[in-house]
């Protein structure tokens, strides 16, 4: 018993310090691209940048990067674009309405429903209001007709969403809806729209990373856990009124940048393919982005099908349609089944074996493996959460660099995580890929500061820093 104990401990030992030599050895490779910039706060590359942007800042996408950044890149560094600009993974739109702000064409592509319906109606938007529409919001303002509707639609729940809203709020968001039905298409996805950014502040929830987090006024709290207390809680009326208003407001106000809500339409359109990326790319024409400019989901078993659960519920969505939608997701998630990738697309076998073999990310794959085994990990699917993650990568990488016209640049921000005690360098290991596949790395731009691990990877294994890039990788 103690022989085996020794040769696994021996094991362990070997694992780890080759993860570190392959590791030292990518940091050396890229030591030129790497750079430290000032200018990437992580105000910049988070949400926390759009908060005093109008129409960015209506709805708390805390995916989101800022749509300073998207300006950057596509106006200053190196120049600028010209043409038309992609986003794979489009969120709730930032790069697509930056872009047409710098009077560029724009795709995006969009899985989880709430982005979908935040670009469409932003779309609806673009085309101004009618002095009959401006009037109809005001009266949905001051009259809160919803509160004299006889006629109540109850909205979905799933399990993890139950309860989540006072019982007078519930009711006045089924007479909200009910009120709604009354009012033109365009208007009914205005009203849709003011609901959805106010689901979180009215509700007994609060996003926290991985899941939900329960306010203790909820009657929900597990037994043994600290309570937990989100603050205020606002009533319904107060907060989707609120929020009308500053829709209202920005849509009309003269001191909004035209930029933002033009009268007249400037030439650049904006285009929303609706899906997996995995499913859509390999649809697009080759050789026709001038950019792309995007930030994938991390490797951090973040499952936005919960963290979303308070709007995929009150879209409709049914508990089988958001298990479905999970699945289609980037493995990002321990929940994430093997996707038969060659099942997609029979030509990203190159892709699939770039991912393979690359040294690094082989190693750390038969770390966690081992780890698995030896039963230290929290959730025994991470290994298969990671290899699909960095496979899943390399075809949208592939993807991305057949549809990029000569040497245009893409541009990715993206995070670096921990597992098991173990840094896993994303930023260098997909440069590798990348490279691997035609790309040149020509920068791995370092946002100032590092942010530290998950608390259950802090309190086991200490506190270390990880790096947040953005990539800028040119197609040769």
């Amino acid at each position: 018993m103690a022989t085996q104990k020794t040769k696994n401990y021996t094991q362990f030992l070997e694992l780890r310090s080759e993860i570190d030599r392959f590791d030292l050895e990518l940091t050396k490779d890229f030591k030129s691209q790497l750079s430290i910039v000032p200018f990437l706060s992580r105000k910049v590359v988070s949400f926390q940048g759009n908060k005093d942007k109008p129409a960015y800042n209506w709805y708390k996408y805390k995916e989101a990067f800022s749509a300073g950044l998207v300006a950057y890149f596509l106006s200053s560094y190196e120049g600028g674009i010209q043409g038309t600009v992609l986003d794979p993974f489009a969120g709730i739109g930032t790069t697509l309405f930056a872009a047409k702000e710098q009077n560029i064409h724009a795709d995006g592509i969009e899985l989880l429903p709430i982005g979908q319906e935040i670009i469409q109606t932003r779309l609806l938007l673009l085309k101004g209001l009618t002095s009959v529409e401006i009037a109809t919001l005001e009266r949905w303002i001051a009259s809160q007709p919803w509160k004299e509707c006889p006629e109540r639609v109850p909205f979905s729940t799933f399990r993890i969403t139950e309860g989540a809203y006072p019982s007078e709020t519930a009711e006045a968001i089924e007479r909200y809806k009910g009120a709604l039905q009354q009012e033109t298409e365009k208007i009914q996805k205005i009203l849709c729209l003011a609901l959805l950014c106010v689901l979180e502040s009215i509700s007994y929830t609060r996003k926290d990373g991985q899941y939900l987090r329960w306010d203790a006024r909820s009657g929900k709290m597990r037994q043994g856990t600290k309570p937990f207390n989100k603050g205020v809680i606002l009533p319904f009326a107060s907060a989707v009124t609120t929020k009308l208003k500053e829709i209202l407001s920005d849509v009309t106000s003269h001191k909004t940048p035209t930029t933002l809500f033009p009268t007249v339409q400037t030439e650049s359109s904006i285009r929303l393919f609706k899906g997996s990326c995995l499913e859509i790319l390999p649809t697009l024409e080759t050789a026709s982005y001038d950019a792309i400019l995007t930030s994938p989901p991390y490797c951090n078993r973040y499952d936005y099908t919960r963290t979303y659960a308070l709007e995929l519920a009150m879209l409709g969505l049914t508990h089988a349609e958001v298990t479905s939608l999970r699945q289609e997701m980037l493995s990002c998630t321990v929940e994430n089944r093997e996707k038969d990738l060659l099942k997609i697309c029979s030509n990203w076998s190159p892709f699939i074996e770039a991912a393979n073999n690359q040294k690094l990310l082989k190693t750390i794959n038969t770390y966690l493996e081992y780890e698995k085994a030896a039963g230290t990990l929290n959730n025994n699917s991470i290994p298969r959460m990671v290899r699909g993650y960095f496979s899943e990568m390399a075809c949208v990488i592939g993807e991305c660099f057949r549809v990029l016209k000569p040497n245009a640049r893409l541009f990715m921000v993206n995070d670096n995580v921990r597992y098991a005690g173990v840094g896993i360098s994303v930023d260098l290991i997909l440069s590798d890929i990348a490279r691997t596949l035609g790309f040149e790395v020509e920068k791995i731009l370092v946002v100032p500061g590092k942010k530290g691990n998950s608390s259950q990877q802090m309190g086991t294994y200490g506190r270390v820093p990880l790096r947040k890039c953005v990539y800028v990788w040119r197609k040769r």
